[in-house]
């Protein structure tokens, strides 16, 4: 082992806490994605099991918002791996930078998800 590399691989012990939460925030986007697919298709199963007055506007908006759902769903996983990549290699490199781009999308889509989910009720009222 040469020296440098002792060096760095030592330097990355002291480092541990920072790749485990790290890790950990990579874990979480992956629950918060299993909600927000779920979320889709439970609204659209929901909707199409359920009782309600037929209307084909309400179940294409329906299908539209289990479909967003899922395309939003893989946004935040490529999203979330693609973060962790960069924050794992700023931990590398003893950089830091904030990801602004990064939540900004992913509120910016929830925020649409959640009008759409609103929208749904007041539809099928």
């Amino acid at each position: 082992m040469s020296r440098q590399s002792y060096k760095q691989e030592k330097n990355q012990l002291t480092y541990t806490q920072q790749h485990l939460a790290n890790e950990r925030t990579y874990l979480a986007w992956i629950r918060t994605v299993i909600s927000i697919v779920g979320v889709g298709f439970l609204a659209t199963s929901l909707h199409f099991t359920m009782g309600v007055t037929r209307n084909s506007f309400v179940d294409t908006f329906t299908i539209a918002l289990g479909i967003f759902a899922c395309i939003f769903g893989l946004i935040v996983i490529f999203s979330a791996t693609q973060n962790y990549k960069k924050k794992r290699q700023q931990l590398i490199n003893e950089t830091f930078t904030p990801s602004n781009m990064h939540i900004t999308l992913i509120s910016s889509m929830l925020a649409i998800m959640i009008m759409m989910v609103v929208v749904y009720f007041f539809m099928i009222m």
